[in-house]
Parts: C-alpha cells; sequence; structure tokens
C-alpha cells in the first residue's frame, strides 16, 4: 500500500487510459442467417453501451475505406484494467469467433512538455470528443536522434509544429502517450469534418524540421464516426437493436 492509500489520501490522476481497438469480421460472418447476424449484432451492441462506470466508448466505421479494418472502438478508462474488462465482456458475445482484433493501440494522456500554457496543458490531461464525423488515427515513432537534441532544440522545432497546427483549426488533435504500455511511442487522432483541411495539415506538416525525426506514422487509419449499431449493419444485413448514440 502507498503512503498516500495509507494516510488516506486520494492519489491525483496523471491521466486516463486510451485504446483504439480496429476489428476486422471474418467474410463467413456474412453466410450465417440474417436472424443469426441480426442477434449476435445486437448482443455486441448490448454489451459495448454497459462499459463498466468511468468507461466512454466511440465507435466508428471503416468499412469500404480500409481491407484490414472493419470497425474502431475508442475507449477512454481510468485504467487498463477497465479497458481489459470491456475487452473480456466482447470475446464473451456471440459474435466474438467472427471477430479479429486487426490492430490496438494502448496509450495515456499526460501533459506535453513543449506546451508552456497550463490552462491548455491541463486540458490534454482529458479526452473530450468533439463529435465530429471523421476520426483519423495512426501510431506515432521518434527517431532515437530526437531525444539527444539540446531540449532547446526540440522545443524551437516543435515551436514551428505547433504553429502549423493552429493554422487548421477546424482539425482538433488528441496526443496520447504510449511510451512503456506498447510498441509505439504515441498514438495521435485528429478530428474533423474536414478531411480536406487534415490532408493539408499533414502535407504542411512533412515540411517541418521535426519530420525528419519520424520514425513511423502508419498505419493511418481513416474512420467514420457512427453509433456501433450502424457501424455494425454496414459489415452486411439491417435492423441491429439501436441504442441511444450517446450511450456509444
Amino acid at each position: 500500500m502507498s503512503d498516500a492509500s495509507a494516510n488516506g489520501a486520494q492519489e491525483i490522476p496523471k491521466g486516463q487510459f486510451v485504446h483504439y481497438g480496429f476489428y476486422k469480421v471474418d467474410p463467413a460472418w456474412r453466410l450465417l442467417p440474417p436472424e443469426v447476424r441480426e442477434e449476435q449484432k445486437a448482443e455486441l451492441v448490448r454489451t459495448v453501451a454497459s462499459a463498466p462506470a468511468g468507461v466512454s466508448v466511440r465507435s466508428y466505421s471503416l468499412v469500404g475505406i480500409r481491407a484490414d479494418a472493419d470497425f474502431l472502438l475508442w475507449t477512454v478508462a481510468p485504467s487498463p484494467g477497465a479497458i481489459h474488462a470491456l475487452g473480456r465482456a466482447i470475446m464473451a458475445t456471440s459474435m466474438a469467433p467472427s471477430l479479429r482484433p486487426a490492430y490496438a493501440y494502448l496509450a495515456m494522456t499526460k501533459r506535453s512538455i513543449y506546451v508552456r500554457n497550463e490552462a491548455v496543458n491541463g486540458r490534454r490531461l482529458q479526452i473530450n470528443p468533439e463529435g465530429a464525423t471523421y476520426l483519423f488515427v495512426y501510431p506515432f515513432v521518434k527517431t532515437r536522434a530526437w531525444y539527444q537534441l539540446p531540449a532547446e532544440e526540440r522545443q524551437r522545432m516543435m515551436n514551428e509544429h505547433i504553429r502549423i497546427g493552429h493554422k487548421y483549426p477546424t482539425v482538433k488533435l488528441n496526443t496520447t502517450y504510449s511510451f512503456g504500455l506498447d510498441d509505439q511511442e504515441f498514438v495521435v487522432a485528429f478530428e474533423t469534418d474536414r478531411p480536406e483541411d487534415f490532408v493539408d495539415l499533414v502535407m504542411e506538416l512533412r515540411e517541418a524540421q521535426t519530420s525528419l525525426y519520424t520514425e513511423r506514422d502508419t498505419p493511418i487509419f481513416t474512420c467514420i464516426a457512427m453509433p456501433l449499431a450502424e457501424a455494425l449493419d454496414a459489415l452486411g444485413g439491417v435492423g441491429a437493436a439501436r441504442v441511444p448514440a450517446a450511450a456509444l
């Protein structure tokens, strides 16, 4: 037991844990009788809607966009254990044998060492989705040479990076950190209703000096926001049980 717990003091959370779970559905699932598919979709919707307390899940479809993933569950939770509990519940559904986790990224929110505005930095500890139509997600790894640069040099280049980002107010960035949690160092998720602005932003960032120190920033996922029932309907067949979008 920590000293804080022993003294009855509450520990101040450093951030939220964030999971990006991309799923691919076995094509053979579409051969099942329609009523079976409808029952399975409805069960999965209910399972996700009844996620553990403190866990929020947003759903997105990638059908027709990527060949290797059909839908995304973007989960925000107070601990990895809560994310695990939701994963266990999903794997206990009747649809689980037809679900393949295509990609999974674990990260957490934290303050940035490059942002001086404390109010802005404090807001980075909480994921507050804009409710935008599109979400662009990718893992991100810097070269080891980046971390050997003097702090002032990194700050100078990041100032340019941040300045470019501010030129595109229609694109909201959610940066999460994976150091020690997963293979990548960051997972970034951009929300926007204007995908053309996101394309321009990424093109301009390629010209920034920080891009010289990018080791990996793929795969990149283009996701379309929708209630989970609709995302599952996009897999084949319609009429899955509906739950309020807010519950997802």
